[in-house]
């Protein structure tokens, strides 16, 4: 076996790097220090000036080395709890780029920019549970709805999401931002429908001479009798059009969220189609396009905020206060229903994922046309006083 002598400077070098026993240990001089430190095998029991065989070492001396080792090695990252503008971007972009939605990411943007401009507007706010208990206050101060307030904490909270999965905010403070609530909406707001009247002197309101009277009633007629939005009828081709089962039909129209359907076109609709395109000459790309000051049709399509103003201007011909381009398919649903439509087909038609939404459209809940405290008739009428 291996023999080594006392070597005082050595021992005290040995026990410097952590390594502790009942009993003094040796260690040989030629051996260097850092094979002993790094991976020690073997120590020399020491007794006063006195040569002694090779032992090996104890697993209680190993367990304490590697312990003290383990602890130089890990150390925590360092959190911040005030997250600067770089920070809020960094995070801001990473949102953004998770999201496949376009009209997603544009809200997502203006919510996260509202509060990182309102954020960064305190001075060093710990960016925590209480920060966004307080800017959730701020945005009732502002009069906002109950769904636009929990939108936009919706995007708060995704933004601290991202922020805590890249290191720079507390996993504990996203949590507690996670459980920050939104407002709850009391009642529900009425929608706006139209009864076949309205909308018949809607259509005749646009019907009229010129290239772009054609195109506004073939518009106002897509909306209302196939109940499209507004994103979906500006992005519409012509090659969208086609006959399924002897019946045109719009085929594999994407919608919101990515669901895909198919929607079914009435007569009146597809000849008030084939009146636009015949006239405007349009072939092949979107079907709907800009109308110029000469009346000649230009550039590749429309907006979605050609359609809004399209339909309000219409309206205002009929004295239709208050008309959006989604109350048209708001109608479409109606007299869908109150002609004996099923409510599968109709949710079908609009492309809804949850029946729920689809009742919300035809106004299930409350029937105001006939509502039910007019049943009992009139409790009381003033009598009229003749003067003469």
């Amino acid at each position: 076996m291996a023999e080594g002598l006392i070597c005082p400077a050595r021992v005290a070098e040995f026990f410097a790097n952590g390594i502790e026993h009942e009993s003094l240990v040796a260690i040989p001089v030629e051996t260097p220090i850092s094979v002993y430190a790094k991976s020690p095998t073997h120590i020399l029991s020491l007794r006063s000036g006195k040569r002694c065989s090779s032992l090996f070492i104890s697993s209680g001396v190993e367990a304490v080395y590697m312990r003290k080792q383990n602890k130089r090695q890990r150390k925590s990252p360092c959190r911040r709890i005030v997250l600067r503008l770089p920070d809020l971007d960094h995070a801001k972009s990473a949102v953004l780029n998770s999201l496949s939605s376009p009209c997603s990411r544009r809200n997502y943007k203006f919510s996260m920019e509202q509060f990182i401009s309102w954020y960064c507007s305190e001075p060093r706010l710990a960016l925590n549970r209480i920060v966004v208990l307080r800017f959730r206050l701020y945005l009732e101060s502002l009069g906002l709805a109950a769904g636009t307030i929990n939108q936009r904490l919706a995007a708060v909270r995704r933004l601290a999401y991202e922020a805590a999965d890249s290191g720079l905010l507390s996993p504990d403070l996203a949590a507690g931002i996670r459980r920050v609530k939104g407002v709850k909406q009391l009642g529900s707001l009425a929608g706006n429908w139209l009864t076949a009247d309205q909308a018949r002197n809607l259509l005749q309101a646009a019907d009229g001479e010129g290239l772009r009277c054609l195109r506004d009633l073939a518009m106002i007629s897509v909306l209302l009798g196939c109940g499209l939005r507004r994103a979906e009828l500006s992005g519409l081709e012509v090659d969208d059009l086609q006959i399924r089962q002897g019946h045109w039909v719009i085929v594999d129209l994407v919608g919101k969220g990515g669901h895909v359907r198919t929607v079914p076109i009435p007569f009146w609709v597809k000849a008030a189609v084939d009146r636009w395109t015949s006239a405007a000459n349009v072939i092949k790309g979107r079907v709907f396009r800009a109308v110029s000051r000469q009346g000649t049709p230009w550039g590749k399509g429309v907006s979605e905020n050609v359609i809004w103003y399209v339909v309000r201007r219409c309206a205002d011909k009929v004295e239709l206060l208050h008309l959006a381009p989604h109350d048209l398919r708001r109608t479409c649903a109606k007299l869908c229903h109150a002609t004996g439509g099923e409510l599968e087909q109709i949710q079908f038609l609009l492309g809804h994922v949850s029946v729920l939404t689809t009742e919300r459209y035809l106004g299930c809940k409350q029937n105001l046309e006939e509502p039910v405290n007019d049943r009992f008739g009139c409790l009381f009428a003033p009598k009229t006083v003749d003067l003469w």
